[in-house]
């Protein structure tokens, strides 16, 4: 069952640019409803934005809305002050950066979580991980294949990305084990606490986010 996805990018981050977004994107993709879109950095007037989504979401031109990258706060204010809550909140979880604190936030609003680069996009050796691999043996499964239920384990949506059929056949199968409270810990127990992938609360990031051209493909 496909689910098709896209999100809205900071330079259409408002009322108006959110509407005339999602139409290019439904144009662009042939269809005549979405099954999620998300607002892809809470940068820019997402607020106005999400007013257009939430019209978008009554209408029926969506059949969900939701976030991405949003920290507990940011999370936790934008529930407090719109009509819609999020469906899912995209944010990076895979055991290096665990982020226990964004999921109870969500888990209070009845967000989804969804987690970007599970596999911390091949970082600290995650496919060869000791740790990992040492469960894995146990299942008869792969580093990358507890990595991701771990992850499910804690109610988490993934999305891993692979352009090999093995690899891709190998994400799937994971719903025949079930990793215990004690792998659960040890797993956890590898988290460094921060991101080594993007810091959102770098300046120059968000600087260069709002200077890419929004004259792009949108999918």
């Amino acid at each position: 069952m496909w689910c098709v996805t896209t999100k809205l990018w900071v330079q259409d981050a408002s009322y108006e640019g959110a509407k005339a977004a999602l139409q290019t994107s439904l144009d662009k993709l042939g269809l005549d409803y979405l099954d999620l879109y998300l607002i892809h950095q809470p940068l820019g007037d997402y607020v106005g934005a999400w007013r257009a989504m939430e019209e978008a979401y009554r209408a029926g031109t969506v059949r969900a809305i939701g976030v991405c990258n949003f920290y507990p706060a940011r999370l936790a204010d934008f529930c407090e002050t719109v009509e819609v809550t999020p469906a899912v909140n995209q944010v990076e979880l895979h055991p290096f950066f665990s982020q226990e604190a964004a999921l109870a936030t969500m888990r209070e609003y009845g967000v989804v979580p969804e987690a970007w680069g599970p596999f911390a996009e091949g970082n600290h050796g995650i496919f060869t991980h000791p740790v990992l691999t040492a469960i894995g043996e146990k299942y008869g499964k792969t580093a990358a294949q507890v990595a991701l239920r771990w992850n499910i384990q804690r109610g988490v949506v993934v999305i891993p990305k692979s352009v090999h059929r093995d690899r891709m056949e190998q994400n799937i199968d994971v719903w025949d084990f079930e990793l215990t409270g004690e792998d659960m810990a040890q797993i956890a127990g590898l988290t460094l606490d921060h991101s080594e992938i993007v810091n959102h609360d770098d300046p120059a990031f968000v600087k260069m986010l709002h200077g890419v051209s929004s004259v792009r493909t949108r999918l």
